[in-house]
């Protein structure tokens, strides 16, 4: 069997080892936090509960009991987290550690992209909003963003141009790095 002369970059060459977080604390001050790739067994029991979470959620209804219970939760942050762990459940409010945490998870079960959109939205990569979630963000606009898309009575070039206005608007936007 010949090799057809393909070769291996050395796998360190292309996976990244660690994720650089800007993350403001309690304090107040932002700080970048270095979170290294989990062990290899560690990153097996992240797989192995994120695959069981998105197999309740593809059958299209919420499981009867939570997946994890707190501990378990907290057991799968310290997982994704390692030494990093501590330091920013001390430093760090809920919202923020929970979403530090799950950036890690979506690394390690997918790749860096993914965790990047995460980290930039706050939503489940791929998950497309809902029309209510797209109505309330359009909603939660400025007041002169809304008031140059409402076409007044009498026009109607006015309703054609709010239409394409919305019709963007609506779109999920990913910032391209």
């Amino acid at each position: 069997m010949s090799g057809g002369g393909t070769t291996f970059e050395a796998l360190d060459a292309f996976l990244d080892d660690y994720l650089d977080l800007p993350v403001r604390g309690r304090d107040g001050q932002t700080r970048v936090y270095r979170i290294e790739e989990p062990s290899a067994e560690d990153g097996i029991r992240i797989e192995r509960i994120t695959s069981l979470a998105a197999r309740l959620a593809a059958g299209g209804r919420a499981p009867d009991t939570p997946v994890l219970d707190d501990e378990e939760e907290l057991d799968l942050y310290r997982m994704c987290l390692g030494d990093a762990y501590e330091q920013l459940r001390k430093e760090l409010k809920w919202g923020a550690f929970k979403h530090v945490a799950l950036t890690v998870m979506f690394w390690v079960t997918t790749d860096k992209e993914t965790a990047q959109q995460f980290w930039q939205t706050g939503q489940q990569p791929g998950k497309a909003r809902n029309r209510t979630e797209r109505r309330q963000a359009s909603r939660g606009s400025s007041a002169s963003a809304a008031a140059n898309t409402t076409p007044s009575p009498a026009s109607t070039s006015g309703t054609r141009a709010a239409s394409r206005r919305r019709s963007r608007g609506g779109r999920d936007r990913v910032p391209r790095s």
